[in-house]
């Protein structure tokens, strides 16, 4: 019987280099919602690709950032932070030529990763015009850290993932598999549904509403043909719940309509699903608040 591989590989990096997008992309599924908008990941959410002889389990992290004036703020970062903790690899994520103070106050961080292998991984190298900066601006960044390999990708596009897996994998520790092996997530069907809400809302939104959007599920009925789902999305302000709505609620609908067919894609049946609401004043800056909508609970 041939040896197995089995790891945790976290993906860190500033707020929206792509660190979701590459993690659905290597797994072939949507586990972590994805928008324009950075900071869009709020928990540490596993990932898992299988294949014949090892097994990776991604942790995806929500964008370290330096600033930390809110509690929701700090949750997230110390969600990323915890991922570096007993992992066997990082990814160290950066936006193409870019190199700004986000990226510095990460590569910081990862001066606490003692042994831990760090790989940089250069994201949409498929949008540069000359491919020829390119080269110059890994050597620079090749100077700034002990970097145990640099992988130019596409996240969004699929380039290079197959060496970047073989990367990895090459790094993992002897050992048996973790999950079963047609499991992509270690959350739950209820998370992975308000997570998918909330990328509606997301997404929906633009810049009309801040990232003070959380989503609960209030109720999950499986019946004989369809799933009776129930959420609630929290909004701070009268004006965001207004704007949520929009004009004879139908910018709801078409959240509801959108989040419906996804989570039916995801569970594989009809979902029956009534979405609420509901004005919570500052819960993303209260710690006991956060606390019970499950922001402290990053495994």
């Amino acid at each position: 019987m041939s040896e197995t591989r089995c790891g945790v590989v976290a993906i860190v990096g500033r707020p929206n280099v792509g660190k979701s997008t590459l993690m659905n992309h290597l797994i072939g599924q949507k586990v972590s919602i994805t928008s324009r908008k950075p900071q869009t990941t709020r928990h540490r959410i596993h990932g898992i690709l299988s294949r014949d002889d090892y097994q990776i389990v991604f942790a995806d992290t929500p964008g370290i950032h330096a600033g930390q004036e809110r509690a929701l703020n700090r949750a997230m970062n110390d969600a990323a932070l915890s991922a570096l903790n007993d992992v066997d690899v990082i990814c160290f994520m950066v936006d193409g030529l870019k190199w700004t103070e986000g990226d510095e106050h990460v590569l910081k961080l990862l001066e606490r990763a003692g042994d831990t292998p760090v790989l940089l991984l250069v994201n949409k190298v498929d949008n540069l015009e000359d491919k020829q900066v390119l080269l110059p601006h890994l050597q620079d960044l090749a100077g700034r850290f002990s970097f145990a390999e640099i992988i130019p990708v596409s996240a969004l596009r699929g380039h290079n993932l197959e060496a970047l897996e073989k990367a990895l994998a090459e790094r993992l520790p002897e050992g048996e598999f973790w999950f079963e092996e047609d499991q992509l997530t270690d959350r739950s069907l209820r998370f992975m549904a308000a997570e998918i809400i909330r990328e509606k809302v997301v997404r929906q939104l633009g810049q009309e509403v801040p990232h003070q959007i959380t989503v609960e599920i209030d109720l999950w009925e499986d019946g004989p043909k369809v799933t009776d789902i129930a959420a609630s999305i929290l909004v701070e302000r009268r004006g965001q719940k207004k704007i949520l709505i929009g004009d004879q609620g139908a910018r709801i609908k078409q959240i509801g309509t959108q989040a419906r067919q996804d989570i039916e894609r995801l569970i594989e049946r009809k979902v029956m699903l009534n979405l609420w609401v509901k004005i919570k004043a500052g819960w993303s800056d209260d710690e006991r608040a956060l606390r019970s909508l499950g922001y402290d609970q990053q495994q």
